[in-house]
């Protein structure tokens, strides 16, 4: 097959642990052809959505782990898939990008698909299983958050689409700083924040399970440094092995039907205790370190799912 990948950058990624390069490695193994591109070289010209970029060779060699091709434009109707794995911000510039390639869905098989990408944001999602999810609520308005302190007291402050463990707060019950930081988050942005009720099981960590398809495949288990609230792994947690519980896997049965309907192939969601906290569908990862703990190829339950659809 012909496989575009829309995604970041590919000279500064980390081979040992980036999952859009573990995805392409797997296609190239298979024999398919990788075109590679850039979100900001994705365009709209006269009905046809085309992107500049180059064809790609990647080698898990560090420091040269890719070869690209001379530069050309290319109509992407002409693949059989593309990967949207460029990494959050969820902005307008991404979601922008979702639009365009949303235009291809009746050639181009695009994952996860652009359209429920676009609808289903990280910490929205989960509204949809209020049975599964620690108090929550979405707010811009500082007495709605202020309430929820007061009725919960050791709370989790972070905006709405954030990424990466990036301005995540944790408010315990003595703490005076609500009003500073709601100051802080309306004169970045108008977008509402998420307030959760603090979790103490993030101190054992934050499970990442990882389903292909709607179906679970395993977890890793992120650990948060000592004194660090945040454990993601872009914030210095440590990745571990662990075993899903029969709790993950009444997690995983609830929302798999509603994955595979939106067609979120690749998703990756966060587990905290007994409780979902994110349904990752933009640009997961962490299929390298699931690999590496249990012996198992993601990335090739992946392309399974994938040629199986391109084949029906």
């Amino acid at each position: 097959m012909k496989i575009a990948f829309q995604m970041d950058p590919i000279g500064p990624i980390d081979i040992a642990a980036d999952s859009t390069f573990r995805l392409a490695e797997e296609a190239q193994a298979r024999g398919h052809d990788l075109f590679y591109y850039t979100p900001d070289k994705l365009t709209w010209q006269m009905g046809r959505v085309v992107a500049h970029g180059h064809s790609l060779e990647v080698r898990r060699k560090k420091g040269d782990h890719f070869t690209l091709g001379d530069a050309r434009e290319l109509d992407l109707s002409e693949m059989d898939v593309i990967w949207l794995r460029q990494d959050p911000p969820f902005d307008m510039g991404y979601i922008t990008t979702t639009h365009l390639l949303e235009q291809l869905s009746d050639q181009v098989m695009v994952v996860n698909d652009p359209f429920w990408v676009r609808n289903s944001p990280e910490k929205l999602l989960v509204l949809r299983f209020p049975d599964l999810t620690p108090p929550t609520v979405i707010a811009r308005d500082l007495a709605t958050l202020k309430a929820f302190k007061d009725a919960h007291g050791d709370i989790i402050l972070k905006p709405l689409y954030g990424n990466g463990g990036a301005g995540v707060f944790r408010l315990g019950e003595s703490d005076r700083n609500l009003a500073s930081l709601h100051e802080l988050f309306a004169g970045i942005n108008r977008e509402p924040l998420i307030a959760q009720k603090y979790l103490p099981a993030v101190s054992k960590g934050d499970k990442r399970v990882i389903l292909v398809n709607g179906e679970p495949v395993g977890a890793i288990n992120r650990v948060p440094l000592a004194g660090e609230t945040r454990s993601n792994m872009h914030v210095g947690g440590r990745p571990e092995k662990v075993a899903l519980t029969e709790r993950d896997l009444e997690i995983c049965a609830a929302i798999g039907p509603l994955l595979r309907e939106r067609g979120q192939i690749f998703v990756g969601i966060d587990v905290i205790g007994d409780w979902l906290t994110e349904i990752n569908v933009t640009s997961p990862t962490g299929i390298q370190e699931l690999e590496r703990f249990d012996d198992i190829n993601v990335a090739g339950r992946i392309w399974d799912v994938i040629e199986a659809k391109r084949a029906g």
